[in-house]
């Protein structure tokens, strides 16, 4: 069944930051050369830059879009099997505005397309997203008096140096467990990471679209648990696990523990923060409350903001900040286009292994603080009516404040948690921190009592 323009599908497959949906049924070669088109019209843009990742659709879904772009008058440079990072490097050095056609941690019968303008400056709901869609609807494809014309330029090299560059990786020889996923990461990992002093023990970098081996989704323990027995069966320093299109990047110690995306953060942020003192550094609000006290201590600037890459990055050009990290395991640099790259991320980690003696769950005392929670879902009819509850029955405390900035926070010296609310299902999303795992596990499981009293 080939996919439509009417309303109900777009309004399905057009996310808050992508277009996201099943193929063919919701998405297909047909729409996305609609979505080329209307996008060209949207950003009156005269080049642009396509790339896709390993998924069966992705090729001939971007050659449509191609086909779409040009027709509506832009030069197109398909730089073909790409990470979403690497489509970001391109549109960055390049200058133009950018498409990736990936489905991300989504499973194999997905595929979307994320866009951007000239140096990955993020396209969301309200900077061009819904005037893409509106275009799309009208299903009136425009046709330049000069079409433009579609060719090829390889950026793999130029990508890999220009990390490599960004966090030169000196010292001591380390042994590194990757695992791609079957994702994109197994397209970039030997690109970037080969010319490096290290002994990389290689996990499924078999580009398949079927994930035949576990879902590229890292931040699900279960998909971690092949790279965490890898580490310890080969006595490595450190684990890397990617997501499908390798924006997002994972990290496990050598003794197979998982490290907090949080404690990531901390790290990069003290890295950057050492070569630009002063500096600030954004970080989500479900992020550890250790990274902003280490960034206060780094003699940074730290700014707290929602979850979401559009308000990372908005926030990180309102106030040039140097660095954003999410909890989610996206990292953001002011000198990769303000975008998000897992595999920077990765090179951070390996230089600041490398350059000093101590192993990886050493290195990262320092910044493991408190004890976290995690994300825990819950399924809730009437959002509204739990958190007014919450905030009634937490918001009154001695020590305690309350703020609205996305979902509801409740902060206290000792501890803090932060309920929202999915964009997508009728979930609650709990986030909870204490300083230690008892003071934790009571706090969640106060909250969770509440929020799931009426379940």
């Amino acid at each position: 069944m080939p996919a439509t323009t009417g309303s109900d599908n777009l309004d399905t497959i057009f996310k808050a930051y992508d277009v996201r949906g099943t193929v063919p049924d919701q998405l297909d070669d047909e729409l996305a050369r609609a979505v080329g088109n209307a996008f060209v019209q949207v950003l009156g843009a005269e080049r642009v830059v396509v790339g896709h990742d390993m998924r069966p659709s992705s090729p001939s879904m971007a050659a449509a879009f191609a086909e779409g772009a040009a027709q509506a008058g832009a030069d197109v440079t398909m730089i073909g099997l790409a990470s979403t990072d690497q489509l970001y490097f391109a549109s960055g050095h390049l200058g133009v505005p950018g498409a990736m056609f990936t489905a991300s941690h989504n499973p194999a019968q997905y595929n979307g397309i994320k866009l951007c303008r000239a140096h990955a400056a993020p396209v969301g709901t309200d900077t061009g997203l819904q005037d893409v869609k509106a275009l799309v609807a009208k299903g009136e494809l425009r046709t330049a008096e000069r079409p433009g014309t579609v060719s090829s330029q390889d950026v793999l090299e130029d990508y890999a140096a220009y990390l490599r560059d960004l966090a030169p990786v000196r010292g001591r020889r380390l042994k590194v467990v990757v695992d791609a996923g079957n994702g994109m990461a197994g397209h970039t990992a030997p690109a970037v990471l080969g010319p490096l002093d290290l002994d990389v023990v290689a996990l499924y970098y078999e580009l398949d679209g079927t994930f035949p081996n576990h879902e590229a989704n890292p931040i699900e323990p279960e998909n971690l648990r092949d790279l965490q027995a890898a580490v310890r069966e080969h006595g490595a320093d450190v684990g890397l696990a990617f997501d499908g299109d390798a924006d997002r990047c994972f990290l496990v110690d050598e003794r197979g523990e998982l490290v907090s995306p949080s404690v990531l953060t901390a790290l990069i942020a003290s890295r950057e923060l050492a070569k630009e003192p002063g500096a600030t550094v954004i970080h989500n609000l479900i992020t550890s409350r250790a990274v902003p006290e280490i960034v206060v201590e780094r003699g940074g600037r730290p700014v707290r903001t929602r979850v979401g890459h559009s308000y990372i990055k908005a926030t990180m050009a309102e106030t040039d900040a140097v660095f954003g990290g999410e909890h989610s395991g996206h990292f953001y640099f002011r000198d990769f286009w303000r975008a998000d790259s897992g595999m920077l991320a990765a090179l951070h980690t390996l230089a600041a292994l490398a350059e000093q003696e101590r192993p990886l769950s050493g290195l990262l005392e320092e910044y493991s603080r408190f004890s976290a929670s995690g994300e825990i879902n819950s399924t809730v009819a009437d959002q509204a009516a739990v958190l007014r509850r919450l905030e009634e029955q937490f918001g009154g405390q001695p020590g305690v404040t309350v703020d609205h900035l996305d979902g509801l926070s409740v902060v206290h010296d000792d501890w803090w948690f932060n309920v929202r609310a999915s964009n997508t299902e009728p979930l609650l999303r709990l986030n909870a921190e204490a300083a230690d795992d008892r003071s934790m596990g009571a706090l969640r499981d106060r909250v969770l009592e509440i929020i799931r009293s009426d379940a």
